[in-house]
């Protein structure tokens, strides 16, 4: 079967449609720090706004355990969406209550309404099928046909996300298609060179990937947390940094695959090792395989991949025609171990071909430190759902939708 689109659901002039977006936003005191998703919505929205449809937004914002939070509420988001739609756009303070009814009725053709947090609602994410199923048709009661757009959550098996879209006619919006596109280049048809970099701070939550992309890629390049557990697997002391010791005979398993299979992993010869995590702390370069003989010692703590690392890397990465990151290779959000990323994410602005950033904390750094979403080939709004869909395995938010 393949993906329906929007074009499946005929004319939806005058449709309540619900849109499933993912506005999971960064929030610092009430305010928005990356609208990244917020702006990835628009083209999916404006196409049904110009169509005449009365658009109903759902979303989750953090984890809110199932019960309204006023830190999590989606007020902020709704009141950046009328800013970047040049509309009004009404705000119901709840999802399937009195106030979420009374937004629904008020809208006219080519209006938006925002519900409040999905998450307020433990149908939302509960994993007894009867109770996801009942807030499921809760929510279907507002609309006359169902578009899932947030593409970071269609790993998940939630009410707005699978369930509903089977209660109502339902497509997959253009944010997904276009994030479909170009994860079908990464994993069917890729140019080679063809060049992954992984970072982000445990080893373990890329091992799926890793085995998947093994057969696929040309460089496999390790930085952040992880590149400590590979290090380890070389014999390596690595004082404090992160190490997951259980993952050791993984990872030899898998650097056994690669020289087999001719694929270069990229491992870190050079760190930036610190006194103590902390912008304030004391810090220096060294070789990777001297940790230990630093002045911190056993106490040192690897926090970024070194100088001669982010070259070697920034090199492999420009000499290759597709390009996939996902994880900082660093804690980018101090500046003294920022460089690492830097590297790697300027690289990719260079690349001659396809460059995609995984999102999560690799969209959030290039932002930070930046970077324009414009000079990458491709951001994705889905950092888990990325990687679940790299590993092969099955989204039930994607299945639902038609994609096999």
């Amino acid at each position: 079967m393949s993906l329906r689109t929007l074009e499946s659901l005929g004319s939806l002039s005058g449709k309540r449609v619900i849109v499933r977006c993912d506005l999971n936003v960064p929030l610092q005191d009430g305010v928005i720090t990356d609208d990244g998703r917020v702006r990835a919505s628009l083209a999916t929205l404006n196409a049904l706004i110009n169509q005449g449809a009365r658009v109903i937004v759902v979303s989750h914002l953090g984890r809110p355990d199932g019960k309204p939070d006023a830190k999590h509420s989606l007020a902020p988001v709704a009141q950046r969406l009328s800013e970047l739609l040049g509309k009004p756009v009404a705000f119901a303070r709840d999802t399937v209550g009195v106030s979420a009814a009374e937004a629904v009725d008020a809208l006219e053709n080519g209006d938006v309404a925002v519900l409040e947090n999905l998450r307020f609602n433990a149908g939302e994410t509960s994993k007894d099928d009867a109770v996801r199923g009942a807030f499921a048709a809760e929510l279907a009661a507002l609309g006359d046909a169902m578009v899932s757009d947030g593409f970071g959550v269609v790993h998940r098996k939630q009410a707005s996300v699978y369930d509903l879209a089977q209660l109502l006619p339902s497509a997959a919006g253009l944010l997904i298609a276009a994030e479909l596109k170009v994860l079908d280049r990464l994993t069917e048809t890729p140019e080679r060179p063809y060049t992954v970099v992984l970072g982000g701070s445990k080893v373990s939550d890329k091992l799926g990937v890793i085995g998947h992309l093994l057969p696929r890629v040309d460089n496999l390049l390790i930085g952040g947390g992880m590149l400590f557990t590979f290090l380890a697997a070389q014999g390596h002391k690595v004082g404090s940094s992160l190490l997951e010791p259980d993952q050791i005979p993984q990872v030899l398993e898998y650097l056994k695959t690669a020289a087999e299979l001719g694929v270069t992993i990229g491992i870190p010869t050079d760190v930036v090792v610190a006194s103590k995590f902390g912008a304030d702390a004391d810090y220096m370069v060294t070789p990777a395989h001297a940790i230990e003989d630093t002045p911190y010692g056993a106490s040192g703590i690897g926090l970024d991949i070194g100088p001669v690392t982010a070259a070697a890397f920034a090199e492999a990465i420009r000499g290759s025609n597709t390009v996939f990151w996902n994880g900082p290779m660093g804690v980018f959000e101090l500046v003294p171990f920022a460089a690492g990323t830097r590297a790697v994410a300027e690289a990719l602005t260079e690349v001659d071909g396809l460059s995609v950033v995984g999102g999560g904390d690799s969209a959030a750094a290039v932002r930070q430190l930046g970077f324009t979403d414009e000079q990458f080939g491709h951001i994705s709004t889905g950092g888990g759902a990325s990687l679940e869909f790299l590993e092969g395995k099955k989204l039930p938010g994607l299945e639902v939708l038609g994609w096999s």
